[in-house]
């Protein structure tokens, strides 16, 4: 009488078994779904410039790049310099938590130690910006770079990128024909540039970006030097300069450094640490191009538009650089172990790297010449 029973109870397991499965299986059909119900992860940045110059607009390309490769799953919003803290104070911003990243230079952390200036802030041993990105890459740089931020307890993990090219020595009221000319002068710059223009004889003020034109044009300021043509066009230095010097080793190598506050960026998935890591070489070489297309442009226009008059800063000036830069680095390698060291790594990166640059490259100047030079006046 027991028997028919049996039937329904193993229909009953059976029943179960597969309604287990089946739950199990739209479980992980739906995971997906419960992670992206989440919400994407929001990071709230800052840049350490004006929202009208081009290198916020090279922040927001950055933050482009990635937000649009991880599909919207990381949204960086870069607001400008002052909107959550001074330009200065960002470094500090970061490492706190107060904002997830930033976007600005290494240099104007000078404050907190004088080795970060050696990322892009004089001669760089003759290396240009590029090369000084290779020699943080494969020549020891990236954890030199990370030993330092420790140092000084920054909780920060940064990315240098952005190379950079020649800035200029700076805006005057006349041009600079040699360099007791610079004697008295009230001069903004920043990093160890400070030092190096304090022992031309300049009475130096570090002032960032934003804040150069107005102090120029109240007369707090005699001169000033920024970085490149869109940058100084941007921020108004014709209004207040018709002259401008071209070439100079004061920040011959510099770039663009992105941060990101380290137990933010740790606690992301690593694959969107991979998206960002390779967003900033994206970058960087988009940044790149960008400049070049950007600048050319502008120096054209401030000669034609603005009638700013640019003439090259003379050799004696440029000799006369490196010979107080040295005095100078010597200074901070004497008193900071780490200033050495890093300064060591990069003469033997240049050493090899330089030469081998200026025995391969040939001259631009003489192809120019060629295409572009004035033709030769005709015998008579």
């Amino acid at each position: 009488m027991n028997e028919p029973t049996a039937a329904p109870a193993a229909s009953r397991r059976r029943f179960l078994t597969g309604a287990a499965v089946a739950a199990t299986g739209a479980a992980a059909l739906a995971f997906p779904s419960v992670v992206k119900a989440q919400g994407p992860i929001n990071m709230r940045w800052q840049s350490t410039w004006p929202a009208k110059d081009i290198f916020h607009e090279y922040a927001n390309d950055f933050a482009k790049k990635v937000n649009d490769m991880t599909g919207g799953d990381l949204k960086i919003e870069v607001l400008p310099a002052g909107a959550v803290v001074p330009a200065f104070g960002l470094i500090d911003a970061v490492s706190k938590g107060t904002l997830d990243g930033g976007h600005g230079v290494l240099v104007y952390h000078y404050g907190k130690q004088t080795a970060l200036a050696l990322w892009g802030s004089g001669p760089a041993f003759g290396m240009d910006a590029n090369m000084l990105l290779a020699w943080h890459k494969y020549g020891g740089g990236k954890q030199l770079l990370e030993k330092l931020y420790r140092s000084i307890n920054a909780n920060v993990v940064s990315f240098p990128y952005g190379p950079m090219f020649t800035q200029p020595l700076g805006w005057f009221k006349k041009p600079i024909t040699k360099a007791d000319d610079l004697k008295g002068l009230k001069f903004r710059t920043v990093g160890i540039s400070i030092d190096v223009f304090t022992g031309l004889g300049a009475a130096v003020n570090a002032l960032p970006g934003g804040e150069i034109v107005p102090a120029m044009d109240r007369g707090l300021l005699d001169a000033a030097e920024f970085n490149n043509a869109t940058s100084d066009r941007i921020l108004g230095f014709a209004d207040v300069s018709k002259i401008c010097m071209l070439q100079s080793y004061h920040q011959n190598a510099e770039q663009l450094e992105i941060t990101f506050n380290k137990t933010k960026f740790d606690a992301l998935p690593d694959k969107m640490k991979a998206i960002i890591e390779n967003g900033v070489e994206a970058a960087s070489a988009d940044m790149a191009w960008k400049s070049i297309d950007r600048y050319s442009k502008d120096y054209v226009e401030l000669q034609t538009k603005d009638k700013v008059r640019f003439f090259k800063t003379p050799d004696a000036l440029l000799q006369r650089q490196l010979q107080v830069y040295d005095a100078a680095a010597d200074k901070k390698a004497a008193d900071n172990p780490m200033f050495k060291e890093i300064a060591e790594s990069q003469k033997v990166f240049a050493a090899r790297a330089v030469k081998w640059d200026l025995d391969t490259n040939v001259s631009r100047r003489m192809a120019y010449n060629h295409y572009f030079g004035k033709p030769a006046a005709k015998k008579s």
